[in-house]
This record gives C-alpha cells, structure tokens and sequence, in this order.
C-alpha cells in the first residue's frame, strides 16, 4: 500500500513564515511543498478551468512521483449536479489529463443539498472514462448507504472519508484505493487535530488500506498553517505503524 499524504491547496498567504520561508518568492512555493510533501489537492480547478499552460508548469515543476488529485469543476458538480455532463466532463479530463502520470485521483465533491438519486449517480459513472481514478464526496448524509457504495464499487469508484464538524463518514473503501480529507476537528477550515486523535485516524487507516494500492489523505484546514502540522504529523504515526508492521 503507498500511502500519499498532503495539503488541499499549497498557495495560502499565512503560510508565509509559519511554512514557507519569509523571504522565498510565492513562484517558489510549489517546489517547495514539493520537498515536503509527495502529494497536493488542486483546489482552484473547482472554481475554474486551469489553462494547459498552468497543468504543464505543475507537471513540470514537481519531482516524478509527485502526485496531483484533481478537484473536478463545480460546475458539473454543482450547476449540472452530475446531469448532461458528459461535454463539459470530456473537457475537464482533456486537461487534468496534461498531468499524465501524476495525474491521480478526480474529486467530485458533491453540493450539501444533493439528496441521494441513486439513478442520476449510475448514469454519471457509466459515462466518466475507465483508466482514471474517480472519486465522490457526499456532502448529504441520505448517499451514506450500501446502495451507493455498490454502485461506487461497481465502477471502482472511490468514496470520500472525511471528517468535519458536526458530520463524519463511514470507513469505507470502494475501489482499489481509499481517499481521505480532513476538514477541521472543531471549526471547518479554522481548527487543528490533536496528537491523540491523528493517531487513532493513522490505526483506521492503516486498518483501511491493508488490501488497497493506495491511500491518498488531505488536510482543508489551512488556517494557520494547521493543515502542514497535521499532515507531517499523521505521516510520521503512520511511519511508526508500519515500522511495527
């Protein structure tokens, strides 16, 4: 099991001097989180369509094995809520496809207010492209159900794991890899995961990955520069896991 842990988003300007150095130059930072981390969680592509020109400079800017997961556009998710996608869906693919092999996982989060439809979520999964690795966050409680993850697994379609206030998931993998987000322990966004409880999340996913390829997990909550503490700390439980064996 490869495990890839990292940060949703790398260009945050209070991490100036709580991660980043003070005087390194914002053009700099990729390469940077990039010595650190193996992995990041493309965000901007949610709010708009990265130009070919920004999809090549992160492919290349990045050491090979580096990997990028790929928020998928809101507004397949979020205006189309997965109905009639397959054009803009082709089009978004096209382009997260620039990546090539560090191209990983698309993120398709869903709208809070997207009720289960399990109809809707079959039709969309039959037209996304086999070969890629897919994977849906349920922000409505109403798709955290057996049904769907059938469905997911019928696709080898990934469920996301997250843990956000007021709202966890179930522990449960769909696919050949398991994907994990952690929004804030106690505000969304704003707040920072205790040792105590990172490693209880590193022995459920250790647990998790154990027939799996891969595991990918990313910390949204950036404030203060929790997100990088968090994902180097969860990272070393989960070395010491695997040292015990």
């Amino acid at each position: 099991m490869k495990v890839y842990i990292g940060t949703s988003g790398w260009v945050y300007g209070h991490w100036r001097g709580l991660f980043y150095p003070e005087k390194l130059a914002q053009s700099r930072w990729l390469e940077y989180y990039s010595q650190h981390f193996a992995t990041v969680e493309l965000n901007n592509s949610f709010y708009h369509l990265p130009s070919d020109r920004a999809f090549k400079g992160w492919r290349e800017r990045t050491a090979p094995g580096f990997v990028y997961a790929v928020k998928v556009s809101r507004y397949i998710t979020h205006v189309k809520r997965l109905k009639d996608a397959e054009e803009p869906i082709e089009n978004f693919l096209m382009r997260a496809q620039i990546l090539n092999e560090k191209l990983g996982p698309l993120l398709y989060q869903l709208p809070p207010n997207m009720r289960r439809n399990d109809a809707v979520l079959e039709r969309f999964l039959d037209v996304l492209p086999m070969g890629l690795k897919h994977v849906f966050e349920f922000r409505h409680e109403s798709w955290f159900d057996e049904g769907v993850f059938d469905l997911l697994r019928m696709h080898n379609a990934g469920f996301c794991i997250y843990d956000m206030p007021g709202l966890v998931t179930p522990v449960v993998a769909t696919a050949d890899f398991a994907y994990v987000r952690f929004h804030g322990s106690e505000a969304l966004y704003e707040s920072c995961y205790s040792d105590a409880q990172l490693k209880r999340w590193a022995k459920v996913i250790a647990r998790l990955g154990q027939k799996l390829d891969a595991v990918y997990v990313y910390f949204n909550n950036d404030s203060c520069a929790y997100a990088v503490r968090n994902a180097r700390t969860l990272a070393g439980e989960l070395g010491a896991l695997v040292e015990k064996g």
